[in-house]
């Protein structure tokens, strides 16, 4: 199994502070990578398929483009863009807020749920399951606490 330094093709890191900063980044890097090649054959990408299960876990009721992006994994600016291109799929819906004209709601429509539970199979398959076999959950508990200290600020 190759290590971070054979990926990157580098000498040995022997700050262990760097190491975890780059094998992170290599790992995330790598972990988008994967959603997106399992995403692709369904027509959404990583940031599409966030925004249909954050609209998914509302239940029914519909959400702003604020909450929405508060919400993301990867926060990013051009959420409307995001939600143009859910629209055109016929993923979402799209309504403006009666007290608030430039307030917009957006809901996930019958196709986007069926397109989550149509999805969320091949992903486990193809993502989570070659993770678990590589890791125990006491190794992925370590870890999430793990990054959740790094981040910590």
């Amino acid at each position: 199994m190759p290590n971070i330094e054979e990926h990157i093709i580098t000498k040995p890191i022997k700050d262990p502070h760097l190491r975890a900063v780059l094998n992170t980044m290599f790992t995330g890097v790598w972990l988008q990578q994967k959603m997106g090649q399992t995403l692709k054959p369904f027509g959404i990408t990583e940031p599409q398929y966030n925004v249909l299960r954050i609209l998914r876990g509302q239940k029914g009721a519909s959400m702003n483009l604020y909450a929405i992006q508060e919400r993301m994994i990867q926060k990013m600016s051009n959420v409307s863009r995001l939600i143009d291109k859910l629209l055109a799929k016929k993923l979402v819906t799209r309504k403006e807020s009666k007290e608030n004209r430039r307030r917009v709601d957006i809901a996930i429509t019958a196709k986007g749920l069926e397109l989550l539970e149509e999805v969320e199979p091949v992903i486990t398959q193809n993502v989570f399951k070659q993770i678990t076999n590589n890791i125990s959950k006491e190794e992925a508990k370590m870890i999430g606490e793990l990054l959740d200290v790094m981040r910590n600020e």
